[in-house]
């Protein structure tokens, strides 16, 4: 009876709650004193007290969770289990366990401080967004040299021009999904290993095709890291650092910009560096450019080894324990590196939302191999595309759809712009090259040797015979109605070289580049073309134009001051300011491009849009992060800067289509897209007082 008796003392003693002198209300801290009829019980806590009641750090021993003891103190009442309870019930006791999680959250972040490991975290993650950076110009300073070594068309161009975008795009929405369901660090270092892995590929192989799978795989992997940067980063800041510090890291896409311009000015000009096996295989110049511009992808896939996983994710699907050594890593590192190693993370527990959507393990003696792996992949791809349409529920759908329009109108204007600037740069070049054009008419040559270059010349009614032409280059060269008669070419090279309406009598083609499309309207009579010029061929001294490496360079480094501005007003004035602000100064800017009617005025009103643009740039991606949930943050992130690489598509492909024609389509639809988006951004809501959800 007594036995008895005891038992039923022990059931009250679970059900009051206060079993062991455990309280079941949530907190953030444990005190360290003890009942004293607990003193037979043994401490999971990191801090105790020795004999002399002197505080001192012990081992980790394992955290007892908050709802490890719910568990407890169920096992003895009825109650409902989580497969009968309604799926509303529980996504609404999730919703109120991340409120909680959200401010405990911030917190445990600022006692941890702001210090040493946030700043290598900087550095770490800051080399994944300058491999961004240098992937946005690698084939735009390749391509010059590109299309001579494979023979590319201007079709080929533009599509070698937009794969990385489209590749961009792709990456961005699937890594930045699965960031929320795998991990940020995970799928981090898979989108940096398949960029660093296909860009080192694509600077050795020779075939137009092979190189544009190459890069758009290349393209995919890095797309998928920016989403997963911004991230990543935001949940180790505080909410006064989080503004700040998003802003600071956003300068290392323009360092990536700045470091790609130095290279391929430094670099591509210098055909030696390079080698030939055989007359198919060449290594040249442009390809060792390619291969530098992969450093900075795999030096942050090499540092991101020694980074922990974010604790905000970890306590999203869980991992309560993992979450907390993390974090006091990250409190004991700052600590030691501030002369404070005494400092003791005063945390214990930390509330963990209730995990609604289980992942169904197939055991390995159930199916096949390829069987378990199919449901772990279904599955998976399940939840992503569910957290895709999340962002469109009630309470997401009106900031995804604002947002949305924001980064595709900023976009639309920026890349757009950014792609104008140097096809206009290089159009009035070819307008001032074309305005020294020196005409010949009705020339007779005859029995003589012809051994030099031949550049910028037209050539009409003229007779040549007898005469040879060996070891020549023609550059921008047109022979019109002229007359060729028992002649000889050999080994000459031609760029942008033609006949019109020639004939072309008894005369003998050696080694010659002189192919049958650069005869137009002729009449080839007893002629003979022998042993060919195979491939293209290169003269980087002539096509190489150094001046767009400067107008790229002088780009990236034109948003220093704005990046700097920005990331010192950031938490000041507001995202939301920022935002529209900057995106109004820049559609102002975009009407003095109507002055722009000289090389250096070009440059300059290039650099004063760059400049006052970044800053909206930098606040849509610190609001992105801020406006949705963990779970949910790379999900959002990834869509909407996969819509931001489609506008650079468009903007691309319908900007570069009006060179030459008019620059008023251009400018109008910039500006008009960037004051559009900057009145929309206006209506956003302001994020800087908001703790992480």
């Amino acid at each position: 009876g007594g036995r008895e008796a005891n038992q039923v003392s022990d059931d009250y003693r679970y059900q009051d709650g206060n079993y062991e002198g455990y309280a079941p209300n949530d907190g953030y801290y444990c005190g360290g004193d003890e009942n004293a009829h607990e003193e037979d019980a043994q401490s999971d806590v990191t801090e105790g007290h020795d004999e002399d009641d002197e505080v001192y750090e012990g081992e980790y021993q394992g955290i007892p969770h908050p709802d490890d003891i719910k568990e407890k103190q169920k096992k003895r009442a009825p109650a409902v289990a989580d497969e009968y309870r309604d799926r509303a019930d529980l996504m609404a006791e999730r919703m109120e366990d991340e409120e909680q999680l959200a401010h405990q959250y911030e917190n445990i972040i600022e006692e941890c401080g702001h210090g040493r490991f946030q700043w290598t975290l900087f550095f770490v993650l800051g080399l994944a967004l300058m491999a961004d950076g240098v992937e946005v110009f690698v084939v735009g300073f390749v391509l010059p040299s590109a299309e001579k070594d494979m023979c590319l068309s201007s079709s080929n161009k533009g599509m070698l021009g937009l794969i990385v975008y489209l590749g961009m795009m792709v990456g961005a929405v699937m890594l930045g999904g699965l960031a929320d369901k795998l991990g940020r660090k995970k799928c981090l270092i898979i989108s940096l290993s398949i960029n660093a892995a296909f860009a080192f590929l694509s600077s050795f192989v020779q075939g137009y095709g092979f190189f544009l799978f190459c890069r758009l795989i290349s393209g995919l992997g890095i797309g998928g890291s920016l989403p997963i940067v911004f991230a990543y980063f935001s949940e180790f800041l505080s909410r006064e650092k989080r503004g700040e510090h998003l802003s600071w890291l956003c300068m290392f896409w323009m360092i990536g910009g700045i470091f790609a311009s130095a290279m391929a000015w430094s670099i591509i000009p210098h055909y030696g560096w390079g080698f030939s096996m055989g007359t198919k295989y060449h290594f040249h110049s442009w390809r060792v450019f390619v291969l530098v511009c992969s450093l900075p992808c795999i030096a942050s896939l090499v540092a991101l080894k020694f980074m922990p996983e974010s604790p905000r994710f970890l306590l999203e699907i869980g991992k309560h324990d993992e979450a907390w050594m993390i974090l006091k890593q990250v409190h004991d590192t700052n600590m030691r590196a501030k002369g404070e190693p005494e400092r003791v993370f005063t945390v214990s527990y930390i509330k963990t939302p209730k995990q609604v959507d289980e992942f169904i393990e197939i055991q390995s003696s159930t199916g096949t191999w390829y069987q378990r792996w199919l449901v772990r992949i279904t599955t998976t791809f399940k939840q992503v595309w569910d957290n895709v349409l999340y962002c469109l529920t009630a309470q997401y759908r009106m900031n995804t759809l604002m947002l949305a329009v924001v980064w595709f109108t900023m976009a639309l204007s920026y890349y757009g712009l950014i792609v104008w600037f140097p096809d206009m740069i290089r159009y009035l070049q070819e307008e001032a090259y074309e305005s020294r054009v020196k005409i010949f008419d009705e020339e007779e040559v005859s029995h003589f040797t012809f051994n030099f270059t031949l550049e910028n010349q037209i050539h009409r009614n003229g007779e040549y015979r007898n005469d040879k032409f060996i070891g020549m280059k023609f550059k921008e060269v047109r022979f019109e109605d002229s007359l060729f008669e028992e002649c000889y070419f050999e080994d000459v090279t031609s760029s942008e070289t033609f006949f019109e309406n020639c004939t072309i009598i008894s005369t003998v083609f050696y080694n010659t580049d002189l192919y049958e499309h650069k005869f137009i309207n002729c009449r080839l009579i007893n002629s003979t073309f022998l042993k060919e010029k195979e491939g293209c061929h290169l003269d980087f001294e002539e096509d190489n134009d150094f001046l767009i490496y400067l107008v790229s360079f002088l780009g990236s480094l034109s948003v220093l001051p704005g990046n700097i501005i920005s990331a010192l007003l950031m938490d000041k004035i507001g995202r939301i300011k920022m935002i529209g602000g900057s995106m109004l100064i820049s559609a102002v800017c975009c009407f003095f491009l109507f002055f722009g009617n000289s090389e250096s005025a070009m440059i300059g009103w290039q650099c004063l849009f760059c400049g006052a643009s970044i800053a909206a740039w930098n606040a849509l991606d610190v609001i992105t992060v801020e406006l949705y949930p963990t779970d949910k943050r790379a999900t959002a992130f990834g869509i909407l800067n996969g819509l931001c690489k489609f506008g650079a598509i468009l903007g691309n492909s319908i900007f570069a289509s009006f060179v030459g024609i008019t620059k008023v389509v251009p400018i109008l639809l910039a500006s008009s897209a960037l004051v559009g988006g900057g009145l929309l951004a206006l209506r956003l809501p302001e994020t800087r007082e908001q703790v992480l959800m």
